[in-house]
């Protein structure tokens, strides 16, 4: 009896901290509603891709602070995803998510990193575009698959070689 017990309150303590996930999970999105505007939608008339890779979409923080997720409207989830870069910008395009579009004039810079948002790696492995929406800068950091592309990427992205 003593160990049902104790198995009961062990449970309850684990429901009741994913409970507390959750709730600071769904006010957090609802603060950051009203800071960032809504994600540009991937246009319909984007032409040919330039690059094309595929990866982890890993997550987009605000720039400069890799730590502070943006978890509003979707978009503070992981998962599979390719990253095209095209004339007019970069579509982020998320298996099982709605994808996004980064304008080519939104993008600030275009580098590779260590780390962010609970992902952290011990080397450059990250392709992370710094781009403006709106007020607000924001980074957006993908893991691709062949890290061996990261350098065309930031050239391209850069402006170094014109697309």
């Amino acid at each position: 009896m003593e160990r049902l017990l104790l198995t009961l309150l062990v449970v309850a303590l684990f429901a009741l901290g994913v409970y507390g996930m959750w709730r600071g999970w769904r006010r957090q999105a609802r603060a950051q509603s009203v800071l960032v505007p809504p994600f540009p939608p991937v246009p319909d008339d984007r032409g040919e891709p330039v690059l094309e890779t595929t990866g982890i979409y890993v997550a987009t923080t605000r720039a400069g602070h890799w730590q502070q997720r943006i978890v509003t409207r979707g978009m503070g989830l992981r998962g599979p995803a390719s990253l095209r870069l095209y004339a007019g910008g970069v579509e982020v395009d998320r298996t099982g998510r709605p994808g996004f579009w980064i304008p080519r004039e939104s993008i600030v810079e275009a580098a590779t990193a260590k780390g962010m948002a609970g992902k952290v790696m011990g080397t450059d492995s990250l392709l992370v575009l710094t781009w403006r929406l709106g007020d607000v800068e924001l980074d957006t950091g993908f893991r691709g698959d062949d890290l061996a592309v990261y350098p065309q990427w930031i050239e391209q992205v850069k402006g170094g070689a014109q697309v």
